[in-house]
């Protein structure tokens, strides 16, 4: 989903003007990646344009602190092109920007397609620059269909599974339905991820125990993941969540996503190298530590894994 723009008339862009201290010497080339990133367009040295907007004043905010807090001065204003510029040629100008973006991110994917090795992980790198610059690009900019369908080139042609990555028949979640699903109390990410995955995607109707590993024994029916012996849980280097993906041969891109970032946290390997574990990890830390109840942590992570999981199923993951 590209950025909010506000067409309503009126005032319809705003503009950035800003000085740069001397010091420090970096100061100037972090603003301007700062404000690429954000799609903002340079139409004087020091004078940056974006359709106005609330999240494109927030983006402007930001660099705004940046500089006062390194001795600097910018200023922000609402703007009406009267004279000079015209809003049809800034509009020209945001589009030939993006148009540049989804060109060489279908020359990178033309790359891409013609070695064999690692198409995966350059499918993924260029999802996800394709989703940064559709973020940025406000007008609509030619060539984001082409962009996207090149990218989506490089994904392999999967059949549906009939078995584990391991051989083993793939299970049904209709037979797994009512059960109770057992796990070592004291839940973070890998257990809580699959609390929530076993919930909404195998036993709606699950019931839920935390239990004390040392010594625990099973009663006839009960499912254990994430605990020594259990029937599902850290297989080779797989963490539980991807194991219970793989044994009902779950194949979602958006939990694939998600399982990604919980191994990348849980195993601490950086496997995928997934962006958003940094941030998932704090945020799982801050409700663990604000929650030292199993079922408070739940709830909570809960709604973090429903928001990571809207999140990847509308956009690429």
């Amino acid at each position: 989903m590209a950025a909010k723009v506000d067409h309503s008339g009126g005032n319809r862009w705003l503009l950035l003007f800003y000085q740069v201290p001397p010091k420090p010497p970096y100061l100037r080339v972090k603003i301007s990646r700062r404000l690429t990133k954000v799609g903002a367009l340079g139409v004087k040295p020091t004078v940056y344009v974006l359709p106005r907007g609330d999240e494109a004043l927030e983006d402007f905010q930001w660099v705004a602190r940046e500089l006062a807090k390194e001795g600097g001065d910018a200023t922000i204003c609402e703007a009406r092109l009267v004279e000079g510029l015209s809003d049809d040629v800034v509009e020209r100008l945001f589009n030939e920007a993006r148009s540049a973006d989804y060109l060489e991110i279908r020359r990178s994917a033309r790359r891409a397609a013609e070695k064999s090795a690692d198409r995966e992980s350059e499918e993924r790198r260029l999802l996800r620059r394709f989703s940064e610059v559709r973020e940025i690009d406000f007008f609509g900019a030619p060539g984001r269909r082409e962009a996207e369908e090149a990218v989506a080139r490089l994904k392999p042609s999967r059949p549906a599974p009939t078995a584990t990555p391991a051989g083993r028949p793939l299970l049904r979640a209709s037979d797994y339905r009512r059960r109770t699903w057992v796990t070592r109390k004291g839940i973070h990410v890998d257990r809580i991820a699959c609390s929530w995955l076993i919930r909404r995607f195998i036993d709606p109707k699950a019931t839920l125990k935390f239990v004390s590993p040392k010594g625990y024994v099973p009663a006839k029916g009960q499912q254990r993941f994430d605990m020594f012996d259990g029937e599902f849980t850290h297989e080779g280097d797989s963490c539980s969540f991807e194991v219970l993906l793989d044994r009902f041969g779950i194949l979602d891109p958006a939990l694939r996503a998600i399982a990604e970032i919980v191994h990348d946290i849980d195993l601490k390997d950086a496997k995928f190298k997934r962006e958003e574990a940094f941030g998932v990890d704090r945020l799982i830390a801050g409700l663990c530590m604000g929650n030292p109840e199993d079922a408070g942590r739940l709830n909570q992570g809960s709604v973090l894994f429903d928001s990571l999981y809207e999140y990847f199923r509308r956009k690429h993951p």
